[in-house]
Formats: C-alpha cells, structure tokens, sequence
C-alpha cells in the first residue's frame, strides 16, 4: 500500500478536486437544489410534476460529461418505480467497487431562517444552504469527482459501479429490485462505500459503524361513529386520545422514554461501548449543543457516553404525525371520533425489523381498553446495519486520508438514522468491506429548515474517497 501512495500526491489531488468543487459542483448542486424533487412518500403526484426527472437529467448530464474513460451509465426507469442513475466505470485493478447515492429528498418543513428557503441556494460562510445537497445530491458529484482526480493523476483503481437512486427518503422501497435486476452487472463488489451518512465534527473523516432500523406506523383509536358535543359525551365515553395515550404507554416509559418490551433491545458489545467512549471524548458537549434547545432544557442524562449509545444503540419512540386532531383555531368542544397518531420507533441496528413490527401491531392491538377500535397500520419496515470490523488495509487507509486531508485522525460512530440499502446490502455481500460516511454534521439539520452543505467538508471528503480507492487496488495488487 505504501508504495502504491507515492503513486498519489495528496497536494495535488486536494488542489484538482478543489478546483472542481468550486468551478463546476457547486454551481449544479445550486441548481439541483432549485429542484422541489421531493421523494414519493412525499410527492404522489411525483412522475406527473417531472421534478424528480429533472434532476436525474441534472446530476446524469453532468456525470457523463466530466470525462471518466470508458464511463457508461444508463437512468433505468421500471414502470411505476422511480428512476435509478447506474455507472459502470471499468478499472485496471481487478476487483469491484460500489458506491451510492440518492437524489430524493424530504419535504420542505417550515421553520426556515429569513433569506434562506429549501429551494433557495444560499451560500454562507462557506456552506451551501437548501434542501437536499447535504443529504444526498452532492454525492454523485464526490464519487465521480474522486475517479476524475485519479485518472488525472493516472492512479490505478479498481472497477467502480456508482448507484443513485431517487426512493432514499420512501425506505427504498425501488432499490432491492434494480440491484437484483442488475446483479449479474453489479457483480460482487469487495468494498461498498456509501456517502450518505453523517460526520461527527468538520474536522476528520468519520466512519459509520452502525444505523438503526426503523418502524414507522399508523395508530389509530376510535370510540364513537361521529363526534360529539363534550358537554354531553365525556366523563361518558373515554377520549380516544387518552386511550391512544394509554397504549402508548405499553410501548414507552412516558417517565423516561424507555422502550419497555425487552424485545426491542439488543446487546451492546464492549467493542461498540469502547468506540462510543472515544466519540464522547473528541465531542464532548457538543453532542448536545449542536441540538437547538430552548434556553433551559435538558438532555434525558447528563451522561454524554449514555446519551450517545441511546442516538445509536438503543430503541426509541417519536410521533411525527396526527389525525384527528383539528388544528387549535378550529378546536371545538366535542369529544372526537378518533385519535391517529404517526409512530416512529427507532430500533437497534441488530434487531429484526419485520418481527419488531408484527410484535408492535400486537403490542397495541391487543385488548384495547374500553373495547375501542384500536388498529396499527405498519409502513415497510427497515433492519438496522452493523458494520463488520474493518480490515487492516481498509482502516489504515482511513486514518491515512484523514490525516492526510483533515489534519486529524478519524473516528468511527454509530448513526441514530436508517440507511434501508446498507441493510439490504450488508446480506448480499456479507464479505464486502464497508466505509460509510457523509457530510451531515453539527447544525446540518437534514429533514429540517436550514439544512446546510459545509462546503470545505464535501471537498476533503471527496479527497478521502479517491485515497481509499487507490488504496483499494494496492492491497488487490499486493494479495
């Protein structure tokens, strides 16, 4: 491997794809953000507005025209599936390298800062504002950009497939079906590196060592056929709110957040607990001052080691939606019909997320109180990931690229989010090594207002990617 870095020179390559950055990525990724590509479970009406084929043409043109030798790709479109950008960019190294990306993104949401919008790129103090060049449409610029940088310098690489999919942000739900599609081309890739994940600090290069799986549901109680006036129905019939409540309860300590059935939990290794302390160490109280608390509040624990392991080793309730529920103006006194709440239950990434769902749906179905119609209504759910330990080759290039293009060694952590295709991919190519990483960090808020792309951060990040693959193929040269 040593001999094969002096082939690279990290000055040189840090200064081309700086230059690639600013002259030609971020201008496109300010038009790609432009784009209101929201993904479907967002958008029905997705393939009527068109906005997600302008943005596969976007990101499709300007891959093919950078130049990469012998670049094929091809946008595959299935009748009632979202599109799937596929590269194939053969290499002189042997071997095969997948990396991925996404193109959909979340809703707008509200809560944007004056002069910043999700469809308004807005370049401050370096970070690129609007919805979706975080999370993820800078990444098929870094993965092309990386192979440019490599090819400048005429660096041996493996064989790359790049897959950008457009159903991210749905669970890619479209995804399991284009890569069995594709399997006879995809091959078996001995390394996955996927560039949607999240960074730690802006100061290294971090790796992601685990996601959770995810549970998302429709609880909904219902009591009465229609409303009726409180005056005359309650202290009568029970409030499907407060039996909502109390089936919540089933789930979740409302005292301290903790998920109660034991099956929703899963062991955590003295590895992963020594990792998580390390994390703790380099980010201190950043971990809870990146949140935007309100003046006054307080974390769950003032543990930061714990609080840690609860974002990424530990299950989770959230109610992201309602039902049923008028908003406060029209709010009239009248017992309501029916109570539906959007449940989201984050779960460790070793636990079963089909058998954590079945058991929920009978966790709350199950002798309702007051004999209400109670049903819970599940989405497609998501397993978690974990990654297998690195190889030597692979976390000596890591660290290597880091300090190389940060200045500072990496670090490994686990991610409270889902990634449904690392899941997906980590039982199809269970001998693959894995560097999943991205560049959503502190304040980069993805899903929420004022969602940022740290510029200087895409730019060493992208450095770090053309290093591990040429650190790839030295290791294939040297078996």
């Amino acid at each position: 491997i040593q001999e094969e870095r002096l082939v690279m020179d990290s000055k040189r390559t840090g200064s081309f794809i700086e230059g690639v950055w600013d002259k030609s990525i971020v201008p496109k990724l300010c038009d790609y953000i432009k784009i209101p590509n929201l993904s479907p479970m967002f958008d029905p009406s997705w393939e009527r507005a068109g906005h997600m084929d302008r943005a596969v043409e976007l990101i499709a043109d300007w891959c093919k025209g950078q130049g990469i030798k012998g670049l094929t790709l091809e946008v595959i479109r299935e009748k009632g599936r979202t599109p799937l950008i596929f590269m194939d960019v053969p290499g002189d190294a042997g071997d095969t390298v997948m990396l991925y990306g996404h193109l959909d993104k979340q809703p707008p949401m509200t809560g944007w800062s004056e002069g910043l919008g999700p469809f308004t790129p807005v370049i401050r103090d370096g970070r690129l504002y609007g919805r979706g060049g975080a999370d993820d449409g800078y990444a098929a610029f870094c993965a092309v950009t990386a192979l440019k940088a490599l090819q400048e310098q005429g660096v041996r690489r493996a064989r790359c497939v790049i897959l950008i999919e457009a159903c991210e942000e749905s669970g890619s739900d479209d995804l399991p079906y284009y890569v069995d599609a594709l399997a006879a081309r995809i091959g078996t890739p001995s390394l996955v590196v996927c560039l949607d994940s999240g960074c730690g600090d802006y100061e290294r290069l971090w790796c992601t060592t685990s996601l959770r799986g995810l549970v998302i549901g429709k609880l909904q109680v219902e009591l009465l056929h229609e409303g009726v006036h409180s005056g005359e129905g309650s202290g009568v019939v029970a409030s499907s709110f407060r039996v909502a409540r109390s089936l919540l309860s089933r789930l979740e300590d409302e005292q301290t957040g903790e998920i109660r059935p034991r099956e929703f939990h899963a062991e955590i290794s003295a590895q992963r607990r020594k990792q998580t302390a390390a994390v703790t160490s380099v980010l201190g109280q950043d971990l809870v001052d990146k949140l935007p608390l309100h003046p006054g509040v307080k974390p769950v624990t003032s543990d930061l080691t714990e609080l840690q392991l609860n974002r990424t080793w530990r299950p989770a309730l959230s109610i992201t939606g309602q039902d049923g529920i008028p908003p406060y103006q029209s709010g009239g006194n009248v017992l309501r019909p029916l109570t539906a709440l959007k449940l989201s239950l984050r779960l460790p990434p070793s636990v079963d997320a089909d058998a954590a769902s079945a058991r929920l749906k009978q966790l709350l179905e199950k002798d309702p109180p007051y004999g209400a119609k109670v049903t819970f209504e599940p989405e497609s759910p998501g397993s978690g990931w974990a990654a297998p330990d690195l190889a030597p080759w692979l976390e000596q290039s890591v660290d290597s690229a880091s300090e190389r293009y940060f200045g500072k060694s990496a670090c490994y952590m686990g991610e409270g989010g889902s990634i449904p295709f690392m899941g997906m991919l980590g039982l199809k190519f269970p001998k693959a090594q894995f560097l999943v990483t991205g560049v959503l960090g502190p304040q980069s808020n993805a899903h929420g207002p004022n969602e940022f792309l740290d510029i200087p951060t895409g730019k060493r990040l992208t450095s770090c990617v053309a290093q591990v693959l040429a650190d790839h193929a030295a290791q294939l040269k040297g078996r």
